[in-house]
């Protein structure tokens, strides 16, 4: 039998409109005019109806680190704020993805905990250049590595030499390489006060060191072949160098993420490490830049890069800690939040929801190759939204499904309020059982 899935605003990939989606076995079978199919029916007034979200870039640091998150808690979480497929970053799990060994590990440690749709990126770091078709075989949606030091010392960065031996290897197997992009030269370079004032943690990650990071990649990107897609960019000194590269054919593509989008550093108090990220949070200016790059299309995705961590290894003044961002941990946690967060700022600036599905939803599924999800059309798997564009809320932390909801919305208004998850056509109850798939690149249409 069919379900009806009924509202006078259905985000379609052609545009917003009053439809009917038919689901039959977890899929949408076809999308009919309002009111104009039989089956049983949910209907959902004037609620907007929207594709569930796909987020490529989530940390949930389990097994090894989950005190920290955890693939119950990040899915829960993941649910209540629309998101209905993630795809977990290879390190801050212990061991990191990074052999085909460490990935049965973290797939026997996700089982059974999935409330969402899960897929796992593998990790391409020094020495482990073998390793990466074994990966890509077993079905990781591709390899990440840094250009600087990632914070923990199991998952080193890789150099400019071992940079094009591992995208030489990924050029050969047509995985994508996704890289956070910051030089460490730079890094090394740029002035390093420690302690709780915001515009000294900023002077230590200057725009230089992303866009030197960013200009070497992008040349071994085109001496390799490789198809490249560089992670959270934060700076828009970044901008032109990926229009440069892409008018020479080079496979490049970008993200940013919501708290580049909606927050600035003229706004972060001092000594509020919930705040700290890497790259970090820049100014107006900045962030209106990327606003325009992301009208312009020239990003992929808009995706949360969620990293957090316990209260304690983020130092908070607020919570008795030295509120030095030089030594807390670097994390932004909004896996919940995003969808509310990007579109409070969207619809300030003139954006539709039909924009921001195409940054939150269908980029980030054809970015990872995700062909069923992304999109209300027959084919696709009935991963459904039911939105409130209109509802104000004030994020609340103790309200986040995050194991450790510390977040830098906490005491924010935020507009648009997810109302129901379904995935394959199913509520998401985070109550009851999980419902979610661990997924693998390749095997997503099973």
């Amino acid at each position: 039998m069919s379900e009806i899935f009924r509202s006078r605003r259905v985000i379609l990939p052609e545009g917003e409109a009053a439809a009917d989606v038919v689901v039959r076995e977890g899929r949408v079978v076809e999308v009919t005019g309002y009111g104009q199919s039989s089956g049983e029916v949910t209907d959902l007034g004037e609620l907007v109806l929207l594709p569930g979200l796909v987020d490529t870039h989530v940390h949930v640091n389990e097994p090894g680190r989950t005190e920290w998150e955890g693939f119950a808690t990040a899915t829960r979480a993941a649910a209540a704020g629309g998101v209905t497929t993630i795809i977990d970053m290879p390190l801050n799990s212990l061991p990191p993805t990074t052999t085909v060994a460490n990935l049965e590990e973290k797939r026997k440690a996700a089982a059974g905990q999935l409330w969402v749709d899960t897929g796992l990126w593998g990790g391409a770091i020094p020495g482990n250049t073998a390793d990466l078709e074994p990966l890509h075989r077993a079905g990781v949606f591709g390899f990440k590595s840094f250009l600087a030091p990632s914070g923990v010392d199991e998952f080193p960065h890789l150099t400019t030499a071992q940079l094009r031996e591992a995208l030489a290897e990924q050029a050969r197997l047509g995985a994508l390489a996704i890289i956070h992009a910051e030089d460490p030269g730079v890094l090394d370079a740029a002035p390093g006060r420690p302690g709780p004032v915001y515009a000294d943690f900023l002077a230590s990650r200057p725009d230089d060191a992303e866009a030197h990071a960013v200009a070497g990649l992008l040349a071994v990107a085109k001496e390799t072949g490789a198809r490249v897609h560089v992670l959270h960019v934060s700076s828009a000194a970044v901008l032109p160098l990926l229009r440069a590269a892409r008018a020479e054919g080079v496979q490049v593509t970008a993200e940013t993420c919501p708290h580049y989008l909606t927050l600035t550093a003229e706004q972060v108090p001092d000594g509020d490490t919930a705040f700290k990220c890497c790259p970090p949070i820049r100014s107006e200016a900045n962030r209106d830049a990327l606003w325009a790059a992301l009208a312009a299309g020239e990003f992929a995705a808009v995706v949360s890069d969620h990293s957090p961590s316990t209260p304690e290894l983020k130092l908070r003044q607020k919570d008795g800690g030295s509120g030095d961002f030089a030594a807390a941990w670097g994390g932004i946690a909004s896996l919940q939040l995003g969808l509310p967060a990007v579109w409070t700022e969207a619809r300030r600036r003139g954006h539709s929801l039909s924009d921001v599905v195409r940054w939150l939803s269908s980029g980030p599924a054809a970015l990872a190759g995700l062909d069923r999800k992304g999109a209300i059309a027959p084919g696709r798997d009935a991963d459904l939204v039911a939105f409130d564009p209109d509802a104000a809320f004030t994020v609340a932390a103790e309200a986040l499904h995050h194991r450790n909801p510390v977040t830098p919305y906490a005491g924010r208004t935020l507009t648009g309020s997810v109302r129901t998850t379904w995935l394959r056509g199913r509520v998401v109850d985070v109550a009851a059982a999980p419902t979610g798939r661990l997924i693998s690149k390749g095997e997503s249409d099973a």
